[in-house]
């Protein structure tokens, strides 16, 4: 039986941590701030920013919260980031994506200033990554990476598969693992014997959206598997990539859904406000 990677205990443990990481910034007359952008109303996007207003609350994080209508114009949009940037109480920007098809995601994420750009999706940020010089990381996959460090399984000389290359997680994870000279294979929907492509991987992360889609048969035993699925099942209850009731006895540790991946998402992006805020306060 794997043993269960659990996020919730990771993250408090983490979110613990920075809150005497914001105190000492406070002491130096530094208070983090961050600005979260919603325009419309999509309800999973309620809750995420609810979900961040609420860490912001629990770490001493001042937050601001811009709430715009549907309908609101790019122009619109691209104004009140260029206020936030401009506005030295406020240390990180994160705009709620998905945006409402008026509005191009990338014009959004390009008008971020990068020093306050704590989705780590600007160009520039996404370009230190790739150089293995950065200042943020994607939440995501920096929640991932603070997991597998929780195991005390070692990274290095690593066969590691990931499914999906999307830019907020599969890419970005790639090159996290190779910076951890891990060796690394991306897999996608054109990969051909995809089942024998994962069952080489010591460490198989899993981010393609698709409910219970890795089965026992795709995982080499005692694999470190990391579901950063989040899905609904025919009967609509919460699931993720992987056949968790399948691949639990099979692999060596496991995260599951809900409380694996998911608690980390939100915690890494309060390290990136205090981070933005350490840097913007000189405080290095």
């Amino acid at each position: 039986m794997a043993a269960i990677i659990d996020g919730k205990a990771v993250s408090a443990k983490l979110r613990q941590e920075m809150k005497g990481e914001v105190a000492a910034l406070q002491a130096k007359g530094i208070a983090p701030g961050l600005a979260v952008v919603l325009v419309g109303e999509d309800p999973a996007s309620q809750v995420y920013v609810r979900n961040k207003i609420r860490a912001c609350e629990e770490l001493g994080i001042r937050s601001q919260d811009h709430r715009l209508p549907a309908d609101t114009t790019q122009e619109r949009l691209l104004e009140l980031i260029g206020e936030l940037n401009n506005d030295p109480a406020v240390h990180g920007i994160l705009v709620q994506l998905p945006l409402p098809k008026q509005i191009s995601d990338q014009a959004v994420i390009a008008a971020i200033d990068p020093k306050k750009d704590v989705d780590a999706f600007h160009p520039q940020n996404v370009g230190k990554i790739v150089q293995g010089n950065y200042d943020f990381l994607p939440c995501t996959p920096a929640g991932v990476m603070a997991l597998l460090r929780s195991t005390g399984v070692p990274v290095a000389g690593k066969e590691c598969v990931v499914i999906g290359r999307s830019n907020i997680v599969g890419k970005p994870m790639a090159l996290l693992m190779l910076h951890e000279h891990a060796t690394v294979t991306i897999c996608h929907s054109r990969t051909r014997d995809l089942a024998e492509v994962c069952r080489r991987a010591d460490i198989l992360i899993v981010a393609i959206g698709k409910a219970r889609f890795v089965t026992a048969g795709m995982v080499k035993e005692g694999a470190v598997v990391i579901d950063v699925g989040m899905d609904r099942d025919e009967n609509g209850k919460l699931c993720g990539d992987v056949d968790f009731a399948g691949v639990e006895p099979k692999a060596g540790y496991i995260t599951p859904v809900p409380g694996g991946v998911g608690p980390m998402t939100i915690t890494m992006l309060m390290q990136n406000t205090i981070t933005a805020a350490r840097l913007a306060g000189g405080a290095v």
